[in-house]
């Protein structure tokens, strides 16, 4: 039974920042930012009338909702600060207020004494509405921004409410639905925008993809037909020809020459025309990492100038980007990612790595390509070493390195961790 890939945490590379575009989780994200914040301020600004009204409601419900209120106005604004249970936090106050709005009327202990004035919950409402955009579908949020304004003013002209207009209260009412309307129609505007860009970069991943492995077979296929042409043909030709011992003992030591260039042609790569500075690879990766939905810290500072093949190259680039869209699917959504190019010797070593769900490589179906081909057989192919270590909520980390190592190397490096 092969050993289990061992987990380990990286440090995360201090790299040089990338910008990247606009996708439905960082709208998610600052919209949630945005909602916490301003919810944060609007809870101040009712402080004086909560002062003011609290008196005239029971002890236990004032005690009860406000601290509901504050202790779930805070789980928004640390979820959004670290984008984490995000959604659940804004439901957890849209539900809460829902609950203060409904209960205010039996809470009131003197309603002869009932404010005229804007009870301190209104100042919440759009918070509210903001929140239940935050956290429920477009459906359900549509449907609270009506119903919660709409009890709101149903309540204020009772007796219990302040026994305000009619008017009054349908003002109040229709002016939280147009503000809070208008934040849900942004939102969603936004989020439909993100949606998009989301899936235009997932086709263009998938396309590139593509394109890789045609370019791999087409460089496959052209490098097979110089060896049939340069060899096996002129082994048939010779052997044709033989019709002595001596001519016939050649015509076999061409033969198995080559078979032994067909068997090496998939492990072997094809010389290049010129050589690639592993800066410029740095380069290239940092670049693909700055056109992905999430952020990838990505460290160059160590690249140099040392040159590799262009087919190694393009394998360990093709290799790396391909362990970046896989994190990017896999490790969850607001994962620290990274990624490192360094120069080793006369050679390259790129680590991309994450701290997110991580994976048991032994559950991974055989149909399964993206590591198999697209990493370990692609950067094995040009002479290269491409190894995963991970486990499930561990993270992942997939290391390439050009050349790849002796067996003495790999022992050394399996020791050092180990002690470390």
């Amino acid at each position: 039974m092969a050993e289990p890939a061992r987990a380990r945490l990286a440090p995360v590379p201090r790299g040089r920042p990338v910008r990247n575009p606009l996708s439905l989780v960082r709208v998610d994200t600052a919209i949630a930012r945005t909602a916490a914040g301003f919810g944060i301020a609007f809870m101040l600004q009712s402080i004086p009338a909560m002062i003011d009204q609290l008196p005239n409601s029971s002890p236990l419900w004032s005690s009860v909702m406000v601290f509901a209120l504050v202790v779930s106005l805070a789980l928004t604004a640390l979820a959004s600060a670290l984008r984490q249970q995000v959604r659940g936090a804004h439901v957890t106050f849209a539900v809460v207020y829902l609950v203060a709005l409904v209960s205010w009327p039996f809470a009131v202990v003197d309603t002869g004494e009932a404010t005229q004035d804007s009870y301190w919950l209104y100042y919440l409402l759009t918070i509210a509405t903001a929140m239940a955009t935050v956290g429920f579908p477009l459906r359900v949020a549509t449907a609270y921004l009506i119903l919660a304004p709409t009890l709101y003013a149903v309540i204020r002209v009772t007796p219990a409410g302040g026994g305000v207009t009619t008017a009054q209260a349908a003002l109040d009412s229709v002016y939280a639905v147009i503000l809070g309307g208008a934040i849900t129609i942004i939102t969603a505007i936004l989020r439909g925008a993100a949606s998009t860009v989301d899936r235009a970069q997932a086709t263009a991943l998938e396309r590139y993809g593509h394109a890789v492995r045609q370019h791999a077979t087409e460089a496959e296929r052209v490098q097979v037909d110089a060896i049939v042409h340069d060899s096996v043909l002129t082994t048939f030709l010779s052997a044709a020809r033989a019709d002595t011992p001596e001519a016939k003992e050649l015509a076999s030591r061409m033969a198995g020459n080559a078979i032994g260039y067909l068997r090496d042609a998939v492990s072997v790569a094809p010389p290049g025309d010129a050589d690639v500075a592993v800066a410029v690879l740095a380069s290239r990766i940092a670049d693909a990492a700055s056109a992905l939905s999430e952020p990838v810290a990505v460290d160059t500072t160590h690249a140099g100038e040392t040159q590799v093949p262009v087919a190694v190259a393009e394998a360990v680039y093709s290799a790396a980007v391909q362990a970046m869209v896989n994190s990017l699917q896999h490790a969850g959504a607001g994962a620290t990612r990274w990624a490192a190019v360094r120069r080793d010797g006369d050679g390259v070593i790129v680590e991309v790595g994450d701290r997110g769900a991580g994976f048991d490589p032994a559950m991974v179906p055989n149909e399964r390509l993206g590591v198999r081909v697209s990493i370990l057989e692609r950067v094995s192919s040009v002479g290269g070493a491409a190894r995963v270590d991970t486990a499930p909520g561990a993270g992942t980390v997939v290391t390439l390195r050009w050349p790849a190592p002796s067996d003495d190397d790999e022992r050394q490096a399996d020791a050092g961790e180990d002690a470390s």
